[in-house]
């Protein structure tokens, strides 16, 4: 017999992964260590590394998926989080998840920017090397750049390809605009 999975909304709808399981009981810890943090300091540095590790995927998953905090809230609870600690987060959470979406917007999806493009079309008359020949073949040579660095990517499609390509492109250059 299967055992029955629940869903969660900061995972996307999906089970919570294992991971998470394992370390809400130490993020439980935590808060009864924070009190004691400024007297003894004895807090491993294995529980904080898990500590940001799992804080960092519940916030960045709830934003992510628009989750409300009384949700991730409940969530929380369901996964074992006390109610005082999950409400304690989640009041954070919402204070900061407009900006913490408009920072995963910013850095997330990111391409190589698209810094020059040529092209040329070779037109091939006759060949001994090929039976078929009369078809275009269209050459780009794409310059992207990423941070500092400027890559030179090369393409070669025929002539159907390419009109595909170009089509697509308009599209999505069109979608854009209407999202900007």
């Amino acid at each position: 017999m299967t055992q029955k999975q629940r869903r969660f909304r900061f995972c996307g709808d999906l089970d919570c992964p294992d991971w998470v399981l394992a370390e809400i009981s130490v993020l439980a810890k935590i808060y009864e260590k924070i009190l004691k943090l400024t007297s003894d300091a004895k807090l491993e540095s294995g529980d904080v590394k898990a500590t940001i590790a799992v804080l960092d995927f519940i916030f960045s998953s709830a934003a992510k998926h628009n989750v409300d905090g009384e949700s991730l809230s409940s969530e929380l609870q369901q996964l074992g989080l006390p109610k005082e600690h999950a409400t304690g987060l989640c009041r954070s959470y919402e204070e900061k998840q407009s900006s913490l979406q408009e920072s995963l917007r910013a850095c997330s999806l990111r391409l190589s920017q698209l810094d020059s493009v040529s092209w040329r079309v070779d037109y091939t008359l006759s060949s001994s090397e090929l039976r078929d020949v009369g078809e275009p073949l269209v050459h780009l040579l794409l310059r992207l750049r990423g941070g500092t660095t400027v890559a030179a990517v090369p393409v070669a499609v025929s002539a159907d390809k390419f009109r595909v390509l170009l089509a697509e492109l308009k599209q999505a250059q069109a979608l854009m605009q209407t999202l900007l």
